[in-house]
């Protein structure tokens, strides 16, 4: 009688801990902020109800990555805390990253609850119809803000290019820019020309960084293998010269393959060449912008 006690106890004591990991089932609700539970040198699955287009974590110090419809998200430092958001193509979803804990109590899987949509309305014609730009309401919603990196030590330029927010859909990406005349000369600017940074080594993971445009100091970490143009569909600017202590805000529209992994683009504008473009005493001044997509 006492040996199965004894074995019970035992039983009970080793069975414990699974009840405690949790595979959770969480509800499709932009509005809400679900606090997920990691363990070091442990992956957390989130699985939604279709596929993603999207993620961005607040912090570098988890790795974030994801396969058609499932987000891996790994701690890689113990106290480290950030948010995380996945876009789908009907939903968004908030993530609170706690910082990484025990086994036990980590979230090994969350299920988000299918999204069931209403049926699209079709249109009283069938007769074909050119496709249109999209909407100034639909680039406000839809938009997507760019945060700009911050750098220990910041040089001053006498002209700066602020990447304010990006639109993509059907293969083509739509970044809004401005460009800061800080110098005592006008500057006379063209659309810039775009690159696709590849073979890209950073010491910190670009997961973190989705969104961003970098600042000189995670620019100068970069080690590039080449660089790859992307096809410029078209480009629109205020004006063609910036006023001294003045800025001008431009959009350039390129036809960019979506992937589910980070990417950088380099925006390079031509060096001034005109009459009134070269700054500081004659120099030419190379004027170039990387968002992290």
């Amino acid at each position: 009688m006492k040996r199965i006690a004894l074995t019970l106890v035992v039983l009970a004591s080793t069975l414990v801990p699974a009840v405690a990991q949790k595979i959770a089932t969480e509800t499709s609700d932009r509005t809400r902020i679900v606090h997920l539970k990691t363990s070091l040198n442990h992956l957390t699955v989130i699985e939604v109800g279709e596929p993603v287009v999207e993620v961005a974590a607040g912090s570098p110090s988890f790795k974030v990555e994801w396969r058609e419809n499932k987000v891996f998200v790994e701690p890689t430092e113990a106290d480290a805390a950030g948010n995380l958001f996945i876009w789908t193509a009907t939903q968004r979803l908030n993530y609170e990253l706690e910082p990484a804990g025990s086994v036990e109590t980590m979230d090994f899987a969350v299920d988000q609850a299918p999204v069931r949509t209403a049926e699209p309305v079709k249109p009283a014609s069938t007769s074909s119809v050119a496709p249109i730009s999209p909407s100034f309401t639909e680039l406000l919603l839809a938009g997507r803000p760019v945060r700009m990196l911050p750098s220990k030590q910041r040089a001053s330029k006498p002209v700066e290019v602020w990447i304010s927010d990006v639109y993509e859909k059907d293969g083509r990406l739509l970044i809004r820019y401005a460009v800061c005349n800080h110098s005592a000369q006008p500057y006379s600017i063209e659309t810039p020309q775009v690159y696709q940074l590849d073979g890209v080594r950073s010491p910190q993971s670009l997961y973190g960084f989705v969104n961003s445009q970098l600042g000189d100091e995670q620019i100068g970490k970069l080690k590039v293998k080449q660089e790859t143009p992307v096809k410029v569909v078209d480009g629109q600017l205020q004006s063609a010269r910036i006023a001294p202590g003045e800025e001008v805000v431009g959009v350039v529209a390129l036809q960019v393959p979506s992937s589910p992994n980070p990417r950088i683009l380099r925006l390079r504008f031509p060096n001034p060449n005109q009459s009134g473009g070269e700054l500081n005493g004659g120099q030419k001044t190379q004027i170039a912008a990387f968002l992290v997509r």
